[in-house]
């Protein structure tokens, strides 16, 4: 299993994309501007998207991926896997036929080139020989972690979350956890507004991270532009004993 990552800053800038992963060449975690990256037969080749949430950062290269692989959609449809709250979302502000098509219905109703599968926390997705779970997190929208597993390996996408109760249980399920990648987004002087935004500090994740029974190589995504260097010296401080890698556009995880 290869995971690409194509995006995974909290904002924009020079150099900066931002959520999403592609997991081999099919299926696509999150579909943030990172996406844009990619070439037009890589694109092509994409067919399940996977949406932790609603919020624009996670969601904004996903009508032009659509439009620009239409032709091959229209011998395999493009599938979107989502909690019923964020696949409202998309079919109401997006695909609307006023910000974008409704792809949802073409060129027919009866054979379009897009479909929505509503997933719940614990469900359990198979495309070829990964298994793709869903995860229930704790955001300002409801949002879903993913666990992906290969039969071998394991890797855990946090999606963007604060503190929570539901993901540490669902990792320790797993006998091995290779990789976790989960959001740091703020440094702890702005702990206040971390918390009012659903996100991630140092100090919050750490104390998280005391529930995890396993040991992966972690990696930390979704920081805000500006605010790295103060993100990872503060990880460092507050978990010693754990190592921690920042995530990069580009970097793949081969698992």
């Amino acid at each position: 299993m290869r995971v690409k990552i194509l995006g995974c800053s909290g904002g924009i800038g020079k150099g900066l994309r931002t959520s999403a992963l592609l997991v081999d060449s099919d299926v696509l975690i999150d579909a943030g501007t990172g996406v844009g990256d990619l070439q037009l037969d890589e694109l092509r080749q994409i067919r399940h998207v996977f949406i932790t949430h609603s919020h624009l950062d996670h969601i904004v290269s996903l009508p032009m991926l659509i439009d620009n692989i239409f032709d091959q959609l229209l011998r395999e449809q493009l599938t979107i896997y989502g909690n019923a709250e964020t696949l409202a979302a998309l079919r109401e502000h997006i695909f609307n036929d006023v910000i974008w098509p409704d792809f949802a219905t073409l060129p027919t109703a009866d054979a379009p080139v897009l479909r929505f599968v509503e997933i719940s926390p614990g469900d359990e997705i198979a495309i070829g020989n990964r298994s793709i779970r869903a995860v229930d997190v704790s955001h300002a929208v409801p949002t879903l972690g993913f666990c992906v597993a290969n039969g071998e390996k394991v890797f855990a996408f946090s999606g963007d979350t604060a503190t929570n109760r539901t993901l540490w249980p669902v990792l320790n399920s797993y006998q091995r956890l290779d990789a976790l990648i989960i959001e740091v987004s703020f440094p702890d002087r702005l702990a206040e507004l971390a918390e009012k935004a659903g996100h991630y500090t140092p100090s919050t994740v750490a104390a998280d991270l005391e529930k995890l029974d396993h040991e992966p190589e972690i990696w930390v995504t979704a920081m805000k532009p500006g605010e790295e260097d103060s993100i990872f010296a503060e990880l460092q401080q507050v978990l010693p004993n754990r190592a921690f890698n920042i995530l990069q556009s580009g970097t793949v995880l081969e698992l």
